[in-house]
């Protein structure tokens, strides 16, 4: 199984927030080949700002394992994650992070004025089923103006 495959079931996530009128961003949190974790953005159902797919994913991946690190694990999300997402996961310390589309408004990268604002052990990739993800937020602001 490679990261489309596991970046395919993030964008399901995204999916589901979309139909619940979130903002389609999904996340699955991945260990050993398997999913450990998922989550989609519920800021609006639970009125919570902090509730994005990765912090939801991380929590219960944190719960899967009895742990607060995640040195072995990869989250895959659809969208660049922002600076307070950006930092659950350095204090996560996880293994590796996959993003589809870069969030040229609220990514961690343009917001935290770095390129790297992520853990140092962390491994980083992007793009991965960018188009995928992008049209997905395009159509929801689409129907939104």
């Amino acid at each position: 199984m490679d990261d489309a495959h596991f970046m395919k079931m993030a964008l399901q996530e995204a999916k589901n927030a979309m139909q619940e009128e979130e903002v389609p961003v999904g996340a699955v949190v991945v260990q050993d080949g398997k999913v450990i974790a998922r989550g989609h953005n519920m800021t609006e159902r639970l009125q919570d700002p902090t509730a994005h797919a990765e912090m939801i994913a991380l929590t219960a991946a944190f719960n899967a394992l009895g742990s607060k690190y995640l040195p072995e694990a990869t989250l895959y999300v659809t969208v660049e994650p922002c600076p307070m997402c950006a930092g659950a996961l350095y204090w996560s310390k996880i293994g590796r992070v996959v993003y589809g589309t870069a969030d040229e408004k609220n990514g961690y990268r343009r917001l935290a004025g770095s390129n790297w604002a992520l853990h140092p052990q962390t491994k980083l990739s992007t793009g991965c089923c960018a188009e995928e993800a992008a049209q997905l937020m395009k159509d929801f602001f689409k129907a939104r103006r």
